[in-house]
């Protein structure tokens, strides 16, 4: 399981990138543009404890000025960190690539879509915002809908 440095545990727009997790995770239930509640069962963690998942749905995070929709993120409202899954980013055609302490996802039609530095406790860590569930006519993000 992630885990955050003391002095960022307050920080609700780190999300994890991490190898060891089957599913994208998140305990915020706004942050969801879709939320399918009928959708439960629970998840082991690394430490052998369990958690309830509430629900799966879609959130849209906005990185570098890009929206990117990310499908299949379970609701766990015990969850402390918000985590994405290598293995689901794979499964959706998106190459992770990481040398010298640098971690990049690349899409096979639109290039570098993500790109973050190793943290001092080695964890790859994206600082993202929320993006708003419906577009504004003046908005000046691109919306990448390419779905991780």
């Amino acid at each position: 399981m992630s885990y955050v440095e003391h002095n960022q545990s307050g920080r609700e727009d780190i999300w994890f990138l991490n190898s060891g997790c089957r599913n994208h995770m998140c305990a915020h239930k706004q942050w969801f543009s879709d939320l399918d509640e009928d959708f439960q069962q629970s998840i082991k963690l690394g430490n052998d404890s369990k958690m309830a998942v509430l629900g799966k749905g879609i959130i849209r995070l906005q990185l570098a000025g890009i929206i990117q929709v990310i499908t299949n993120v379970f609701y766990i409202p015990e969850l402390r960190n918000n985590l994405l899954s290598i293995g689901q980013i794979q499964e959706q055609g998106v190459t992770v690539f990481i040398k010298h302490g640098v971690c990049k996802l690349y899409h096979p039609k639109r290039g570098l879509i993500m790109q973050t530095t190793m943290s001092a406790n080695r964890m790859f860590m994206l600082h993202a915002t929320v993006a708003p569930k419906t577009t504004n006519c003046f908005q000046t993000t691109i919306e990448d809908n390419t779905h991780i």
